[in-house]
C-alpha cells in the first residue's frame, strides 16, 4: 500500500516537472522542440559569387599628351630666347635651352654647353641620383644603443628632420620623434633596473667637413643650411621659421633634446652629452625612422632645402661606396647621372645642393635630366618630374606665375643666389606640346632677384602660350 502510494507521488511529481519543462520550452526558456514563437521565414538561398569578369577600363584623370600636337616653330622660340638674353633685367649673361620633350629636338638655345652657376636647379641632379640609386621605400634609422652599464649612445642614421617631441606620421619634417625614442629607451632601462645613465652621441655616419668651405660665411646664421652631420632636429633650425638661423651644433642639440625627453620619462641623465664612436653590435634600446627616401626627395624639390639635398647626396655616396663627404657626394651624384647616359662635361659640383656658387651646370645637362625623368622608360625617376613645384600653385613656385596664363602649366625647379636666377622644368604650350627648358642667369642685377625672375617668368609664359606653329 505504502509502495503504491509512493510510486503515485513520484509519478505525479514527474508529470508536474515534465509539464513545467514543456511550458518553459514553449516560451523558449530551456532547450527543446516546443515553441510558441512564430515559424521563422524560409532561409534565403546561399549566396553565390559571380564569375570572374574583366574589370572596366580605367580612365586616367588626365589623358596623355597627343604625339600629334604640332612642334613649335624653332625660329619663333629662338626669337623669344634672344629677347630674354637682351632683356636688361637679366644682365645679359644667360644660358638657355628649349627642347621638345618627346623627340629631344632643340628648338632654341644660347650657350647650352657652357656651365654656369646653377644654384638650386642643381637639386635636379641630386634628386635623380637619389631615386635612381636608392631604395624608394628606405627609411633613415635613428637609434639609441647600450654602450656600457651606465652609458647609452644616440646613433645618427642620416635623419636631420627629427622632431624634438613626438613624431608626426603625416609629416616629412618631423616623421620621427625624439620623445618617442625616449619612451622606448626609458622602458628598456627601467625593465633592466637602471634609471641613471650617461648619454653620448655618434654622428660619424657622414665624414669630412660639416660646413662646406664653398658656402658663404653667413649661410648657416642666415638659415640657408645647417652643418651636415646626419643628426638634427628640424634640419637644425633654431625656431620654426623657414629661414631661422641654423644651429652650429645640430648633433649635440639633438642629444640634449633626447636627454630632456628621457628625464621627462623618469630617467636621470648625468653630465653633458659627449661625442663618441658607438661599439658595433651594441644592443639597441630604441629606434625611430624617417619618412621614406621618395618622400624626402619630394620634400626637397618642393621646399628646396639645402640641408636635405646635401644629406641625399651623402646617402648616394654611401650606396656607391664613396666617402659621405661633400666631395664624395658630388662625385657619386655626377657618376649616377653620367651612368644614365648624360653628358656631364664642364659640370662642377661643390656639394649637392647648389648653395656653393662654384657649383656650375650646363643648360644642356639640366634639359637632359628633365628628358630622362619624363621618359616612360625610366619609371623609377618619374618622381623627379611630378614632384617639381607647379607654377602659381605649389612649392617654391607658389608665389610666381600667380596671374600668368602659364599658372598650373609649368613644373620647374627654382634656383636663387646673389645675382643668380635659374629655372628648369617642363611647360605645356598652347597646342598641347610638352617642352623642356633650362634658363640660367648668372650675372643678374645686384639689386635683387625680382627683376630677373620677372624676365624669366615672362619668357616661360611665352612658351606656354606660344602655339608657335611654323
Amino acid at each position: 500500500m505504502r509502495r503504491s502510494r509512493a510510486l503515485g507521488v513520484v509519478a505525479m511529481v514527474m508529470v508536474v516537472v515534465a509539464g513545467a519543462y514543456v511550458t518553459a520550452d514553449a516560451y523558449d526558456l530551456v532547450p527543446g522542440f516546443v515553441t510558441l514563437a512564430p515559424a521563422p521565414a524560409p532561409a534565403r538561398p546561399f549566396p553565390t559569387a559571380p564569375g570572374a569578369v574583366a574589370p572596366p577600363a580605367i580612365t586616367p584623370p588626365l589623358g596623355a599628351l597627343p604625339a600629334s600636337a604640332p612642334v613649335p616653330s624653332a625660329s619663333r622660340v629662338s626669337a623669344a630666347v634672344q629677347a630674354l638674353v637682351g632683356d636688361a633685367r637679366t644682365g645679359g649673361s644667360v644660358g638657355v635651352l628649349v627642347a621638345d620633350q618627346l623627340t629631344g629636338a632643340v628648338l632654341a638655345s644660347v650657350e647650352p654647353g657652357v656651365a654656369r652657376t646653377a644654384a638650386s636647379t642643381t637639386k635636379l641632379l641630386t634628386a635623380t641620383a637619389a631615386l635612381g640609386r636608392l631604395d624608394h621605400a628606405r627609411t633613415l634609422e635613428t637609434r639609441v644603443v647600450q654602450e656600457s652599464t651606465d652609458q647609452i649612445v644616440l646613433v645618427a642614421g642620416g635623419d636631420m628632420m627629427l622632431a624634438a617631441g613626438p613624431g608626426r606620421p603625416d609629416a616629412v619634417n618631423g616623421r620621427a620623434g625624439l620623445a618617442d625614442l625616449a619612451k622606448q629607451v626609458a622602458r628598456a632601462l627601467t625593465l633592466s633596473g637602471r634609471t641613471t645613465v650617461r648619454l653620448a652621441y655618434d654622428d660619424h655616419l657622414f665624414s669630412g667637413d660639416a660646413v662646406n668651405p664653398g658656402w658663404a660665411a653667413t649661410d648657416v646664421a642666415d638659415g640657408y643650411v645647417a652643418p651636415i652631420t646626419g643628426l638634427a632636429v628640424n634640419a637644425g633650425r633654431m625656431t620654426d621659421a623657414e629661414y631661422a638661423p641654423r644651429s652650429t651644433t645640430p648633433s649635440l642639440d639633438a642629444a640634449r633634446d633626447l636627454a630632456a625627453a628621457l628625464v621627462a620619462d623618469g630617467i636621470t641623465v648625468t653630465g653633458a652629452p659627449t661625442r663618441v664612436v658607438a661599439t658595433a653590435g651594441a644592443p639597441t634600446l630604441g629606434t625611430v625612422r624617417s619618412a621614406p627616401i621618395s618622400e624626402l626627395v619630394d620634400y626637397d624639390l618642393h621646399v628646396s632645402d639645402n640641408t636635405i639635398a646635401e644629406v641625399l647626396g651623402r646617402l648616394v655616396a654611401l650606396d656607391e661606396g664613396l666617402p659621405a663627404s661633400f666631395g664624395g657626394a658630388a662625385a657619386a651624384v655626377l657618376e649616377a647621372v653620367r651612368a644614365d647616359g648624360l653628358d656631364v662635361s664642364g659640370t662642377r659640383l661643390v656639394g649637392t645642393s647648389g648653395l656653393a656658387p662654384a657649383t656650375q651646370v650646363t643648360p644642356a645637362l639640366l634639359v637632359g635630366v628633365l628628358r630622362l625623368v619624363t621618359d616612360p622608360a625610366h619609371p623609377l625617376l618619374r618622381g623627379v618630374a611630378v614632384d617639381l613645384p607647379i607654377s602659381g600653385l605649389s612649392g617654391t613656385l607658389t608665389d610666381r606665375f600667380t596671374t600668368s596664363p602659364a599658372r598650373g602649366l609649368v613644373r620647374a625647379k627654382t634656383g636663387s643666389l646673389t645675382s643668380v636666377t635659374s629655372l628648369a622644368g617642363t611647360v605645356q604650350d598652347a597646342d598641347g606640346r610638352l617642352l623642356v627648358f633650362a634658363v640660367l642667369v648668372d650675372h643678374g642685377p645686384p639689386t635683387g632677384q625680382t627683376a630677373a625672375r620677372e624676365a624669366v617668368d615672362a619668357f616661360v609664359t611665352q612658351l606656354a602660350g606660344c602655339g608657335c606653329r611654323s
